[in-house]
């Protein structure tokens, strides 16, 4: 195993002090007012010796870690995939590194996850929690970590956070297809302690009542085209079955998709479909499918403004709790049923 290039090696190699190097390797040049020579000499030397900088080291002599952690429920759920694409993406352009790590929709992972982080040091959290539980979230947060709630969220806690209005999100979706002639509708719901399934089934159930309508039915319990291919399994067993289907995540709707496709049920012809969460993929189907988009760019930008706000400067923790407005894209999913008075 060939030995690790040191400050010590190129100092050898440029003839330079060890004080130099170091100060133009760590980006200090021009603080130190260090010749534009001797800097072209320097990184010459670290490039052809393979210097590779030792932030570790760096990290336990600043007290910085240089780390933003972020805790997903999936990183299997296209949506949360997304998520953290984009806050990996933002997490870069101030010029920290994102540690990454997934629940699995579990508590205690992440708990364990939780308590991991702080170990290392991080310097800030985005955390979409898995919903059941807050007080280790709440404990964590008021012994000073910055920390931003994203997407899910507890009611009536200071911790701040950026969302989407899940009840209108629902209200709109559910509206959608009454204005079509549907007044028969099954909704499959996620994991039912989260804050946005909660107020998702509240919006839809509003839009119901609103209507005057009694026959809907909502089932489910997880974020999983798991969740979805099954709850529509057991619906296609019955002889009566509802005119539409309203999904609450496009995961469920993943697998409500592979339930009607082996039934040899078609889309929009014999069942309509709106979903809950845009994705690429929804565009590409035979039947692409209409649904409720989250501003999921301007939820990850929002959230990496609040946390760089709240790291720089610690001592004031100002409240910032953010709802953004959901659209519906209009695709080919949704059939108008013709109502006879």
């Amino acid at each position: 195993m060939s030995k690790k290039t040191t400050i010590k090696d190129i100092a050898k190699k440029t003839s330079l002090s060890t004080t130099t190097v170091s100060r133009v390797l760590n980006g200090k040049s021009e603080k130190y007012r260090i010749a534009k020579t001797s800097q072209e000499i320097i990184e010459a030397a670290a490039l052809e010796l393979n210097y590779v900088a030792n932030h570790f080291a760096a990290n336990l002599k600043s007290g910085k870690s240089n780390t933003i952690g972020l805790i997903i429920p999936s990183l299997s759920n296209p949506f949360f995939a997304n998520i953290a694409s984009k806050i990996n993406s933002e997490v870069r352009k101030f010029g920290y590194t994102t540690i990454i790590a997934d629940s699995d929709e579990n508590v205690e992972i992440e708990k364990t996850e939780l308590q991991q982080f702080v170990s290392r040091n991080i310097e800030g959290l985005i955390i979409i929690p898995c919903g059941k539980e807050m007080e280790h979230i709440e404990q964590v947060y008021q012994k000073g970590l910055p920390m931003v709630l994203l997407d899910r969220y507890f009611e009536g806690i200071e911790i701040p956070f950026v969302s989407t209005d899940n009840f209108e999100g629902a209200f709109m979706a559910a509206n959608l297809l009454i204005n079509h002639g549907h007044n028969s509708i099954l909704c499959i719901q996620g994991v039912i302690d989260s804050t946005p399934n909660k107020m998702r089934i509240k919006g839809f159930k509003q839009a119901m009542k609103d209507a005057g309508i009694d026959d809907f039915k909502v089932v489910g319990d997880a974020f999983s085209s798991e969740n979805g291919y099954l709850e529509t399994k057991m619906l296609l067993q019955n002889k009566i079955r509802p005119t539409a289907i309203f999904t609450l995540s496009n995961t469920i709707a993943m697998g409500c998709l592979k339930a009607l496709k082996e039934e040899n049920i078609r889309i929009p012809q014999d069942i309509s479909l709106i979903t809950f969460d845009d994705h690429l993929y929804l565009d590409y189907l035979a039947t692409p499918i209409t649904s409720v988009a989250q501003p999921v760019e301007i939820i990850c930008k929002l959230a990496m403004k609040n946390l760089m706000s709240a790291l720089s400067n610690k001592e004031e923790k100002t409240i910032k709790q953010v709802i953004l407005k959901p659209e519906i894209k209009y695709r080919e999913s949704v059939s108008r049923i013709n109502i006879i008075v």
